[in-house]
């Protein structure tokens, strides 16, 4: 398979969707290859989507696993934010890495906690991932290669990640991540808002 191809696949299946990016940070990190991060928008209502590139170019696979799977689940990383905050770049493709370096699959459900603000000034400092799908639809593998022989592998997901303070954050790890949703929902909170305060956790 074309790590090349399937990344140009990738960007393609997005910019479809949003139109051409509007900026884009490179970044490596010792031992994986090269991440990008790119951002599309503002879109007329003010929201900034950040979406990385390259996560999905290998299947994600447990450290404990004695095998690779190629058919293994693969998938790349959105953020969407009312307006620009640019410092998130680097940071996403940091959580973007997660499966490379630490051998830990990233799924829905699943809390990844960056240790220091998500953007510059920013109160959150994790993420929750959200289940793929409602905002870009998955890419079958077959499809973006062309190729029927990967009919079988699992496609390309699309997973949003949804800011968490530290204290929503070790609420998530205690009570789940539905247990969070609905204080989120209960008190109407925007996910989108980088201003956001931390929702009521007593």
């Amino acid at each position: 398979m074309s790590d090349s191809a399937l990344s140009r696949s990738v960007e393609g299946h997005v910019t479809a969707l949003f139109g051409r990016d509007t900026g884009r940070a490179s970044v490596t990190f010792l031992g994986t290859e090269q991440l990008d991060v790119l951002r599309f928008g503002p879109d007329r209502g003010g929201v900034v989507r950040y979406l990385t590139l390259g996560m999905s170019r290998e299947p994600m696979t447990a450290s404990d696993s004695a095998v690779r799977d190629p058919a293994g689940p693969r998938a790349e990383l959105v953020l969407s934010l009312r307006g620009h905050r640019d410092s998130v770049l680097r940071r996403l493709a940091v959580l973007a890495a997660v499966p490379a370096v630490e051998g830990r699959p990233v799924a829905p459900g699943a809390g990844l906690d960056l240790g220091e603000p998500l953007w510059d000034g920013a109160p959150f400092t994790a993420v929750l991932v959200g289940e793929p799908g409602g905002l870009i639809p998955d890419l079958p593998i077959a499809d973006a290669l062309d190729d029927p022989a990967f009919a079988a592998a699992a496609p390309v997901r699309f997973l949003p990640v949804l800011p968490m303070t530290t204290n929503e954050a070790a609420f998530k790890r205690v009570h789940g991540p539905e247990a969070l949703h609905q204080r989120w929902l209960a008190a109407g909170t925007d996910l989108r808002d980088p201003n956001r305060r931390e929702v009521g956790l007593g």
